[in-house]
C-alpha cells in the first residue's frame, strides 16, 4: 500500500491538536515558574500574571503554529508523493485489497 496523498485540513487538525497539547505541557511549568519568580520578587510581580497567561497562551500559539505546521507538510508531501510515488506503509493483520475478493 503506498500513501500518495495527505488531505491538508485533516492533517493540519491533527498536528493542531498534538502541538496544543505540547504548548499545555511547556505551558504549565513555565506559567509556575513566572508566577513564583513574580511572587517572590517585588519588581518583578508583572511576571506573576504572565505566568498565568502563558497557560492559556501557549497552548493556542502552539496550536495555530501546528495548524500552519500541517498544513505546509501536506502540501509539501502530496508535492513530493507526485514525483517520487509517495510512501509505502504496511499495515499488519489488516484484510488487503487482495483478500476481499
Amino acid at each position: 500500500m503506498v500513501l500518495t496523498h495527505i488531505e491538508p485540513i485533516s492533517l493540519a487538525k491533527v498536528y493542531a491538536v498534538v502541538y496544543g497539547l505540547m504548548g499545555l505541557l511547556i505551558g504549565l511549568p513555565a506559567g509556575c515558574f513566572f508566577a513564583l519568580v513574580g511572587s517572590q520578587v517585588g519588581d518583578a510581580a508583572p511576571l506573576a500574571g504572565v505566568g498565568f497567561a502563558a497557560v492559556i497562551i501557549y497552548p493556542i500559539m502552539f496550536a495555530i503554529m501546528g495548524f500552519v505546521g500541517g498544513l505546509i507538510f501536506a502540501f509539501i508531501y502530496n508535492l513530493v508523493a507526485g514525483w517520487v510515488g509517495g510512501v509505502e506503509v504496511e499495515f499488519d493483520g489488516m484484510m488487503g485489497h487482495d483478500d476481499i475478493l
